[in-house]
């Protein structure tokens, strides 16, 4: 009997101990399943870059920011990490071209095909005047889809580029055009 009451406190132990760490370890927030079924293979010389985003993001207390996340976009950043001098520096190269794929249930391919260039003044500099390392970015209007954590975003770009993302959420107020 005493024999029996030791297991039976061990297993208690056991099991709490054993619930505490796996409440640890659970994540704090959802993370939707990666499937890239139906996706081609990256061309030759492209990189395949994803973003999965999160169907859990932190709320805002500004109540002129929507909380729905049909009225959010994520904006894609394509750009490269380029060392400046004082020279006024740009990338250029071919712009972003989304491609529908029947195979993938209607999800998008995002490509920049063609490599990406530094253009830059060839202005001296004066000696001494330091040099930096930045995140140049492709283009000047801003690359925008719609906000959807069932489905990943992927994008292809040329070697040595680089995708980076940010969120972008719609105000809740609406306002009134002129008519003309």
């Amino acid at each position: 009997m005493a024999f029996s009451q030791s297991l039976t406190t061990i297993s208690r132990a056991f099991a709490g101990a054993s619930l505490i760490l796996v409440s640890a370890l659970d994540p704090v927030a959802a993370i939707p399943r990666l499937n890239l079924s139906g996706y081609p293979q990256p061309a030759p010389g492209l990189q395949r870059w994803v973003i999965q985003p999160s169907g859990l993001l932190p709320k805002t207390t500004d109540p002129l920011v929507s909380a729905h996340p049909l009225d959010w976009r994520i904006q894609l950043i394509v750009g490269q990490e380029v060392t400046l001098d004082c020279n006024l520096q740009r990338l250029s190269g071919p712009g972003m071209t989304m491609r529908m794929l029947p195979q993938a249930s209607g999800k998008a391919l995002f490509e920049v095909k063609g490599p990406l260039r530094v253009i830059s003044t060839k202005k001296a500099c004066p000696p001494g005047d330091p040099v930096k390392r930045s995140f140049l970015s492709l283009g000047l209007q801003p690359y925008l889809v719609p906000y959807n954590p069932s489905w990943p975003i992927v994008v292809d770009l040329p070697e040595g580029a680089e995708l980076r993302w940010r969120v972008w959420k719609a105000e809740t107020r609406q306002q009134k055009a002129v008519k003309l």
